[in-house]
């Protein structure tokens, strides 16, 4: 009886942990964040405790599932309709490396030395900082690297070039709304930013979802669908 109990558990456990994970998206299973490693660390917790203690209802399983499953799909929309709130939840990503330069900084705000910086670029291929220009820990603990112009794939020299100075792309506006810090970084100003719009014949930043600027290709701008389809 005791093992008939745990498998029907299981098994409704199952498919409302799949529902689940159809309705939230693929983040918690990825970890694509610490929120989304805790979260499903605990989910696994919750499912697993319910499942295998004998005094535990089934009806609890569909409780803790659905309170667990709601707090984190309003965390997921909250996140989505608010860029500030986006940042608390998700994180930012870190700049250990500017312009070929290591910033000690950013490394102790990120809480890494020089071994971890070199062992995550070992895992990119990368066995030399002289190599990177840009290096970025993403909120998730990886790292992403923009490589100097001569130690790209396709490589300058390949074709007998000079090399050309490499750039970091910056986000200057996000779901309508200018990253201000940002268009301070590149030294323009918010005219500068509404000039560049009207380029693109797009008189609102609300009417923006995306914007990136890029110091040798100018501002790429995605708007919105709402504005492609007038």
């Amino acid at each position: 009886m005791e093992l008939i109990q745990i498998l029907i558990k299981l098994v409704i456990g199952f498919f409302l942990l799949f529902l689940l994970i159809r309705i939230i998206g693929q983040k918690i299973i990825d970890q694509f964040t610490p929120f989304h490693f805790i979260s499903a660390i605990v989910l696994s917790e919750l499912l697993g405790n319910a499942v295998y203690e004998n005094n535990v209802p089934i009806i609890y399983i569909f409780f803790t599932l659905f309170i667990w499953g709601t707090l984190l799909f309003l965390v997921e929309y909250i996140a989505q309709k608010s860029l500030l709130l986006r940042g608390k939840f998700e994180g930012k990503p870190s700049v250990v490396i500017r312009d070929g330069q290591i910033d000690l900084d950013q490394m102790k705000k990120s809480r890494m030395n020089l071994n971890q910086l070199q062992s995550l670029l070992r895992q990119s291929e990368i066995f030399s900082i002289r190599e990177v220009a840009f290096a970025l820990i993403e909120p998730n603990g990886s790292i992403s690297v923009l490589k100097k112009a001569p130690y790209q794939k396709t490589t300058l020299k390949d074709f007998n070039m000079p090399p050309h100075p490499v750039y970091l792309p910056i986000t200057l506006i996000k779901d309508g709304e200018i990253i201000k810090e940002h268009l301070k970084e590149i030294k323009k100003d918010d005219q500068w930013l509404k000039n560049q719009l009207l380029s693109h014949n797009i008189s609102k930043t609300e009417d923006v979802l995306f914007a990136e600027w890029l110091e040798n290709d100018g501002l790429f701008v995605v708007p919105h669908k709402s504005l492609l389809h007038h």
